[in-house]
């Protein structure tokens, strides 16, 4: 598979971007490149080989769902746990992730339409973002 495919699909938590290459979602997002985006793996064998984990995160991480993690070097990873979602995912591997809007502006679910290389249906309500927690060496904060 081509690593510059953009897909518009309902993910786990909203109707999202999702691409191996961020700068393709940077363009449909008309997004600042230098910002940073949500991995998603579909296990932890997968985020095992991408960071390590603090032990003391090791159940939380492993518990969650609907959850990003952003780790002390700036990088972010969901593990998937949607059945519809892993289906994709386990053909990729991982997937940058993002949500389906320009930046800062509500969603358009036509011009996103517009954007993508690859349309997976059914794209039914917007659903709720996830959480992000961020991991410190002595606690774990909420951003969002």
């Amino acid at each position: 598979m081509r690593r510059d495919i953009l897909i518009l699909s309902k993910t786990d938590t909203t109707i999202g971007f999702l691409s191996q290459d961020s700068q393709r979602i940077d363009i449909a997002k008309r997004r600042e490149s230098d910002k940073k985006y949500i991995t998603t793996l579909p296990s932890l064998a997968i985020l095992k080989s991408k960071t390590r984990t603090p032990k003391r995160y090791r159940r939380l991480i492993r518990k969650a769902s609907k959850t990003t993690f952003i780790f002390s070097n700036s990088r972010s990873f969901r593990v998937v746990k949607d059945e519809r979602h892993l289906l994709l995912l386990n053909r990729f591997g991982w997937l940058y992730s993002s949500s389906a809007n320009i930046s800062g502006s509500d969603i358009d679910i036509e011009y996103a339409k517009s954007q993508a290389d690859i349309i997976i249906y059914p794209i039914d309500g917007i659903g709720e973002s996830s959480t992000i927690l961020k991991l410190g060496r002595k606690r774990v904060r909420r951003v969002r």
